[in-house]
């Protein structure tokens, strides 16, 4: 018999993928998963503001996905629970091995991908 997960469930794996949604988060959370970093770091890595970077951390940080750790006077920030980027690791894996070669035309007028 199939079952149906919980709301709860759900609901976690929507914010997760509102998180993915965005390339900039996406990348932030791959950089993430190779080691803690601290903003100003990030937004030099990734090639963006601060600011920009500023708005990200906090949606990655509202949905539960990076919590900032202090260190003296600044901030480091950091997966939340290491299964994350295990979990992005797999998730890419199985992605790019099911839709490697393949593009999503008209994603946005039939809001999809």
């Amino acid at each position: 018999m199939l079952t149906v997960a919980p709301d709860t469930d759900i609901e976690v794996l929507a914010r997760f993928g509102r998180a993915l949604a965005d390339p900039i988060r996406c990348r932030i959370l791959l950089a993430l998963r190779e080691a803690p970093a601290h903003p100003a770091d990030l937004a030099e890595t990734l090639g963006i503001s601060r600011t920009r970077l500023s708005n990200h951390l906090a949606c990655l940080r509202d949905c539960g996905l990076v919590v900032g750790v202090p260190v003296g006077r600044r901030t480091r920030y950091e997966l939340a629970d290491q299964r994350l980027g295990r979990a992005l690791d797999d998730l890419r894996a199985a992605v790019v091995a099911v839709e490697g070669d393949r593009t999503c035309p008209d994603a946005e007028a039939k809001g999809c991908c």
